[in-house]
């Protein structure tokens, strides 16, 4: 695509590039390392190449803002009962043939862009909505990066914290600084299999592994997991077992894993919804193998949804759907019967977010 679009004044000068010996510019934020003449753009749609640089389109502009449960992004021992400020712009570096949000991901049109906001202003609208976060979500932050880290530093400055809703699919530079200025992140294993990858979302496996484990062992991010699970495709006991245990082994038997239920949605309409029991089989699965915080998702499942001491086993967090329904934990994040310690980041009380959606409009300065 040639040319300078409409929204030039959302331009924003692009890290993580250089030039090749041909005279195109190589992007090196991500895998797939995009090779681009003048007026180009990425597959991920939003990074560019104008003359000699690379730009990002949509620094300053959102597809919209809401206040979401922090249950909804999900994270589960990250603030529970909080509010968070989400947002998101448009397009995205996976093409995921199940998309559930592909309306923004796989936007192509840039008049979906309509709310604009400064880092200074996103930070100054999540304090004043009494948002203990600001979420990076609805597509992935990854290939917004510039904007995200902008508006990062802004929310720390004012005691904000930040979380990232991502598929990890970055290169190990640009994720050293990503990560650097994450309070947590929930990262979408897709699948436990290289073949899903690039049938259904034209990526690979091995780089999502590489970032969930930099994430786990190597900052201070509280990291959460989630897995979409489509019938036929990535549900099978043999990868259910296999994917487990490689995160007990690798992650360690304390990271929450999330399983979310898969509605037909953008290219996967043939595939019918996810039952509840292969969420409950996968977490068995999982429990099985070791992993100590396992959650069934898009669902009502009160078992599923329950955060449970490690050390008594007694219920310390009940939850229906992103609703907590019963809160035991101590202010020190320890089991009130037994004094074990959960893993995870919490306050000295649940926050009293209700669980409603509420939309919001900001405006640039």
């Amino acid at each position: 695509m040639g040319g300078r679009d409409r929204f030039d004044d959302a331009r924003h000068p692009a890290q993580w590039w250089h030039a090749l010996p041909d005279g195109r510019l190589q992007c090196d934020l991500c895998p797939r390392d995009c090779r681009l003449h003048d007026g180009q753009r990425g597959l991920c749609f939003v990074r560019a190449r104008a003359g000699d640089e690379m730009v990002l389109t949509t620094y300053g502009r959102s597809s919209g803002f809401c206040v979401d449960p922090i249950e909804k992004k999900p994270l589960n021992h990250f603030l529970p009962g909080s509010a968070v400020l989400s947002f998101g712009t448009a397009g995205c570096n996976l093409a995921c043939k199940f998309c559930q949000n592909w309306d923004i991901s796989k936007s192509r049109e840039m008049d979906r862009l309509m709310d604009r906001a400064s880092p200074a202003r996103i930070a100054e609208a999540a304090r004043a909505a009494g948002c203990a976060s600001v979420a990076f979500t609805y597509n992935d932050p990854v290939i917004f990066a510039e904007y995200a880290l902008d508006a990062a530093d802004a929310c720390r400055a004012l005691g904000v914290q930040t979380v990232a809703v991502t598929a990890g699919y970055i290169h190990p530079e640009p994720r050293r600084a990503f990560f650097a200025k994450m309070d947590a992140a929930n990262i979408d294993l897709k699948a436990f299999s290289d073949d899903f990858y690039f049938r259904q979302t034209g990526a690979h496996l091995a780089p999502v592994l590489d970032t969930l484990q930099y994430v786990r062992h190597d900052t201070g991010c509280w990291l959460e997991i989630t897995t979409l699970l489509i019938p036929g495709l990535n549900d099978s006991d043999a990868e259910l077992d296999a994917m487990t245990r490689w995160l007990a082994d690798h992650l360690g038997p304390e990271v929450p894993l999330h399983f979310s239920a898969f509605h037909p949605d953008y290219k996967l309409t043939e595939v019918a919804r996810t039952p509840a029991a292969t969420l409950q089989r996968a977490r068995r699965i999982a429990r099985a193998n070791g992993l100590r915080h396992v959650y069934t998702g898009n669902v009502h499942d009160l078992e599923g949804g329950t955060t449970c001491c490690t050390g008594c086993g007694a219920a310390l967090i009940e939850r229906d759907w992103h609703r907590i329904r019963r809160y035991e934990l101590r202010a020190d994040g320890c089991c009130p019967h037994c004094g074990s310690a959960l893993a995870g980041r919490f306050g000295a009380a649940p926050g009293g977010f209700d669980g409603r959606r509420v939309p919001v409009r900001l405006r640039m300065d």
